[in-house]
């Protein structure tokens, strides 16, 4: 039926855009019958798949799993796009009527993609690292439906193999509920706090960790019974995974507390911090620290401002660094100001190879004309795209105003400074946001394996002429 208080609604946008789409990419001199069944066979795959969860958002009231009632996707599905376009641009190739035929069908889907969720430019060399080498990421909260939705595209996607804690009976009955094609111990592993011998083990070595943090024998056995984020992160510490992902439920720093207690810093790290990327229609923007320190000193913010830089380039971007603050190049010497020229400097000494520049206002750091007008010597060869603020207020004000004024899309926060793959989300987390984290930790796990864990230099207050 074409009506949409009916089940499976035919309806116009499941074909019409994306057959042109595909056609007129390839340069297709008609639409012939192969391209129309092409079209037909693509829409039929996508409905035996489950729901995807932006469906699942806008039909929360219905079972949208294949199904007498559920013949035909929704036409809000945003996967349409890259299925039933690539479809139709390999039947105009294989049947000799494309006139620009396509090399890379691959590529081109992703580039498809990139009209559906905004984010995949930025995430695109992470995504291909973490699909040359997918690791083993290990979700805390594994029970919850996002975490779930995000673990079936990412073993689709090749991106990682996913560890789930959470209880296998709850677990089960999720994946069936939301029509998974997951399987547990096979495509997926499971850790059951409540049936598995890995955390009564655990308990052991997270005592020795805590004993002299007030952690009793029996806490460390409670604790290894009832807190999912320790069993992730003593799966990092024992190396039974390669990245973890925790905080899609719960307080921020309850999270990062357990991970810094466990996991540890890098060496020589002083605090770790957190990264934001934002995606928006003028380009990418990195801000650091939003989530974890309130306050940080200048040898604070010269170290994560080395570590965020660090980071920004497994995007494949090169990072151009802005310490910003009320002061435009000494033009106030209230102590917040002295500590970003200050923290500045030290960035300079530590990480002579850095672009990097300050103190100036951010309007300043993302535009040339006025950085030529207020600071002609500036050292920033273009605007700057990593933000460093004078603290967490700042961080999260600045960020959260801008996502919103932007309408942005943000990856992270991405956890910097830590001695393994760790990364603590927000529970506003959207299940592409968990996809694009399991990447970026996939990636940070490659890193920390290949380079066997560089030490950070240590960041001391000597400045040359101080």
């Amino acid at each position: 039926t074409g009506r949409s208080d009916y089940p499976n609604q035919v309806n116009n946008v499941l074909c019409f855009p994306f057959l042109f789409r595909g056609a007129l990419d390839v340069g297709a001199t008609t639409i012939n019958e192969d391209m129309k069944v092409a079209c037909i066979k693509a829409i039929a795959d996508l409905a035996t798949k489950e729901a995807s969860d932006v469906v699942a958002r806008a039909y929360g009231g219905e079972s949208l799993s294949f199904g007498p009632d559920y013949l035909i996707p929704k036409p809000f599905d945003p996967r349409l796009i890259s299925e039933v376009a690539p479809a139709v641009a390999k039947a105009a190739m294989d049947s000799g009527v494309a006139t620009r035929p396509i090399d890379d069908l691959d590529a081109y889907r992703a580039k498809l993609l990139q009209f559906v969720y905004r984010t995949g430019f930025a995430m695109k060399p992470l995504f291909d690292r973490a699909k040359d080498r997918p690791l083993r990421v290990v979700f805390a909260e594994g029970e919850m439906e996002r975490v779930l939705r995000a673990a079936q595209i990412v073993v689709d996607d090749g991106l990682a193999r996913p560890i789930l804690v959470g209880r296998r009976a709850a677990v089960e009955k999720w994946i069936d509920k939301f029509g998974l094609r997951i399987r547990l111990d096979h495509e997926v592993d499971l850790v059951d706090p409540e049936d598995d011998a890995r955390p009564g083990d655990y308990w052991r070595h997270y005592h020795e960790l805590m004993a002299r943090n007030g952690v009793s024998p029996d806490l460390a056995r409670y604790h290894l019974r009832t807190d999912n984020t320790a069993i992730a992160a003593m799966m990092i510490k024992r190396g039974d995974a390669d990245a973890m992902i925790c905080g899609v439920f719960g307080r921020y720093h309850s999270h990062l507390e357990r991970l810094r207690s466990i996991i540890g810093l890098r060496e020589g790290v002083r605090d770790p911090s957190a990264l934001q990327l934002l995606a928006m229609p003028k380009g990418t923007l990195f801000m650091v620290d939003t989530h974890v320190s309130y306050d940080p000193s200048a040898e604070e913010l010269a170290e994560m401002a080395i570590l965020a830089a660090e980071a920004v380039r497994r995007f494949g971007i090169e990072p151009r660094v802005a310490f910003v603050s009320h002061s435009n190049f000494g033009s106030s010497d209230h102590p917040s100001a002295e500590k970003m020229r200050v923290a500045c400097a030290l960035a300079k000494r530590h990480a002579p190879e850095l672009e990097v520049d300050g103190e100036m206002h951010g309007d300043t750091a993302l535009s040339t004309t006025i950085r030529g007008i207020a600071f002609p010597d500036s050292t920033l060869t273009q605007n700057a795209n990593l933000l460093v603020m004078p603290d967490l207020d700042s961080a999260n004000i600045a960020f959260n105003l801008v996502k919103q004024l932007s309408e942005g899309m943000s990856v992270g926060p991405i956890l910097i400074g830590m001695a393994g793959s760790a990364h603590v989300v927000t529970p506003a987390i959207t299940v592409r946001g968990l996809v694009n984290m399991t990447a970026v930790a996939v990636v940070n796990a490659q890193d920390h394996a290949a380079d066997a864990v560089q030490p950070a230099p240590l960041v001391d207050r000597t400045v040359a002429g101080e």
